[in-house]
């Protein structure tokens, strides 16, 4: 008899991607087991999707207008509702088809992965010859399947603040809020990831939704997700949500500089010493944060957990194939592992169009590069000749530059004006500019200025119009220009694959990188690191005592690091004797840049 269990029978999750690549991964993925994430930035997105997927699917539709009072919440909830609706019956539908070899159910259970329990079962009902037996085998085998999560992902950055005509809304009606209000109030149960940092508003109205507090069986409709980049700022998160009476049910830790989208470095702490943190204080956390919620849901008398609810730990970021992922999941205990750039180039699983994926097919690593192209003043991972920096580059040419601005979600200035503009904005840099020409600057240092104002990108529009066109949605207010915005990691995947084939790569029945050399994301990780160091070395002509004291910091954790990675790779990795010597010499490698930069660094404040 097999155990029912609602933990996800995979091991690996599909994080959120841009606004569209994965805007409804849940409808082409859930039903399989696998879940994945939706992002909340774009309403607008959302609601023509919803129109696409009713339609597509024989609902009504009743669209929600901007004139609708709490349009962006309502849209929000809508959509999740919706789509929540269509995995349902996707996944009945899998759940009652026979076993056959090409039917969806055998699918179902043909990628999960090998080490399964549910596999084994699986492979002993295959063997059987049709019976009593075989088809009670399959009935437990049903009862056990489990559709993947519908989680979505807020942006905690991008809290625009709303009004009425001239005049400011309540908080509640901010970008993130009316989101988080919208996620709220939907019928999912599900995860909500929060990423890019703390925004304690934010946090503390996620308590005014009775979904995310303990039942009386101990239980939690919707969970808090914290995506991180390092121990210390997620002990100060989870006691902060816990003094709201608020568990944090995972904390997904991401490379600083691996990773696709907005890139959040670290001060030099490396992923490897931050995962082993996790793994040797994860006790510590639950206990510490636990008695915090026991006390807070004392005070306001609600239901109080006997024990500490369940606590994941996952990781994401550069990973690529299956060694990398058994080392997080075998060695670090990580409970997923996110599976982000590669499948862009899966179209069962991500939304994106022909176009874009055929330059991602061709991407090689300097194609994919850390640019400074997001209005948030982020660094953001970028791919060359993407056609949103394509017509941006024109209106510089035609004398025109930056954006009409026509959604606003990454609005963060008000240099210039009393309401925050985008830096990306027609409407900011032509102030910028104007301000730059009184300078009466030198030649080159003018174009320096000039190329740092005007290479903001509308990323807002350009991220989500991939699935307008892929779907042939109406496209007047955004345009052709779509950006996209990989991991380095998508250097080394070069064909378009099927989930099934992705499925047996990352669980390591099949290996679609062949014989080509990819860096271990441990090893691809200190480059990066070292390399953006280098970077911010560069921009500083005369730096002062601030800036040195984060160099030195950065160098000392990058270090430290590089320790940690000679003896996990040496002593602690199961890797043959040529392996572990490039390995070595790669890490020898960049050490050595390491030491030439501090040397620099010494060299310029002396």
């Amino acid at each position: 008899m097999i155990v029912s269990t609602t933990k996800s029978p995979h091991s690996f999750h599909v994080p959120v991607m841009g606004i569209a690549f994965t805007i409804d991964s849940p409808i082409k993925v859930a039903h399989f087991g696998i879940s994945s994430v939706i992002s909340l930035v774009d309403d607008e997105l959302m609601e023509q999707m919803r129109g696409f997927h009713s339609k597509e699917n024989n609902y009504d539709y009743e669209p929600i207008t901007k004139k609708d009072e709490d349009f962006r919440a309502r849209r929000t909830a809508a959509y999740l509702n919706l789509v929540n609706k269509i995995v349902k019956r996707n996944f009945q539908r899998v759940q009652q088809s026979e076993f056959t070899p090409e039917s969806e159910i055998t699918k179902y259970f043909e990628m999960l992965p090998p080490d399964s329990s549910i596999v084994e079962v699986y492979a002993r009902m295959l063997e059987l010859p049709i019976g009593n037996e075989k088809s009670k085998l399959q009935k437990s085998l049903r009862e056990c399947m489990r559709p993947g999560s519908i989680d979505v992902n807020i942006m905690t950055k991008l809290d625009r603040v709303t009004y009425a005509k001239k005049d400011a809304l309540p908080i509640e009606f901010n970008d993130a809020h009316a989101a988080l209000r919208g996620y709220a109030h939907s019928d999912l149960d599900s995860s909500i990831i929060f990423s890019a940092g703390m925004n304690p508003r934010l946090y503390s109205y996620i308590s005014a939704f009775e979904d995310f507090f303990p039942n009386s069986e101990g239980s939690l409709k919707k969970r808090i997700v914290l995506k991180v980049s390092d121990y210390r700022s997620s002990l100060i998160q989870g006691k902060f949500l816990a003094k709201k009476g608020l568990w944090v049910s995972e904390y997904r830790i991401e490379s600083g500089l691996n990773c696709g989208g907005h890139a959040f470095a670290s001060d030099g702490f490396l992923m490897g010493p931050i995962l082993d943190q996790f793994r040797t204080s994860k006790k510590e956390l639950i206990s510490s944060v636990h008695t915090i919620l026991v006390d807070a849901l004392e005070k306001v008398k609600r239901f109080i957990p006997a024990a500490p609810m369940s606590m994941m730990v996952t990781a994401q970021g550069g990973v690529g194939t299956t060694e990398e992922h058994k080392f997080l999941t075998d060695h670090y205990g990580m409970d997923s592992v996110g599976w982000g750039s590669p499948m862009l180039l899966v179209p069962e699983v991500t939304t994106v169009d022909t176009p874009t994926r055929n330059l991602l097919l061709k991407a090689r690593e300097k194609d994919l590069y850390l640019s400074n192209i997001s209005p948030l003043g982020i660094p953001f991972n970028s791919l060359r000749g993407n056609t949103q920096d394509a017509i941006k580059l024109q209106k510089i040419a035609d004398g025109r530059p930056g954006s009409s601005c026509p959604l606003s979600y990454l609005v963060s200035s008000k240099e210039f004006t009393e309401k925050a503009i985008c830096t990306a904005s027609r409407q900011y840099q032509k102030h910028k500019l104007k301000a730059l020409d009184a300078l009466d600057l030198a030649k080159v240092e003018y174009k320096k200025q000039f190329d740092k104002i005007t290479e903001k990108s509308c990323i807002c529009v350009g991220l989500g119009t991939s699935a307008v066109q892929v779907n042939h949605l109406e496209n007047k207010v955004r345009g052709e220009g779509i950006s996209i915005c990989p991991g380095p990691n998508m250097a080394y995947f070069d064909e378009v694959i099927s989930l099934k084939k992705m499925a047996n790569h990352i669980y390591g029945k099949i290996n679609i990188l062949g014989d080509n050399y990819r860096p271990n994301m441990f090893v691809k990780e200190i480059g990066l690191y070292v390399d953006y160091l280098e970077n911010k070395i560069k921009e500083v002509s005369e730096p002062i005592d601030k800036q040195i004291k984060y160099f030195n910091t950065f160098q000392k954790n990058m270090e430290e690091g590089i320790s940690y990675y000679k003896n996990l790779f040496s002593d602690v990795m199961k890797n043959s004797e040529s392996v572990k010597t490039k390995i070595a010499a790669e890490i020898d490698e960049m050490e050595a840049k390491l030491e030439a930069l501090k040397a620099e660094l010494a060299l310029a404040i002396a």
